[in-house]
């Protein structure tokens, strides 16, 4: 191994943590503009957040277990989010997913 030059500064390199607090201040910001949220409040709403993904990514890889397919669709999410949400929750998260893919499928 060569020797660093006199003058080189050594960094250590941060661990980056997936968070969603800043998708979470962009969508409360496109609500209510006028409010804002605690560092507590945003990491409660980050920690719920990740368990229902990783129980939405648990559920619709057993779904595609079960039809014994490779391959995770929107079809398989849309399940999990069927099964995993109560009523009406359910329906409007459907509905806006449908939204997000057409979207998605319209871009060039």
């Amino acid at each position: 191994m060569a020797p660093k030059p006199a003058g080189a500064r050594c960094y250590r390199k941060r661990k980056r943590r997936e968070s969603y607090c800043r998708y979470i201040r962009r969508v409360l910001k496109q609500i209510h503009p006028e409010r804002s949220l605690s560092a507590a409040a945003a990491a409660a709403l980050d920690s719920f957040l990740g368990d229902l993904f990783e129980r939405l990514a648990s559920e619709a890889s057993r779904l595609v277990r079960y039809s014994r397919r490779q391959t995770l669709s929107s079809r398989e999410i849309q399940s999990a989010v069927r099964l995993l949400l109560p009523g009406e929750l359910a329906q409007h998260a459907v509905s806006e997913g449908s939204k997000a893919v057409t979207t998605f499928a319209a871009c060039p």
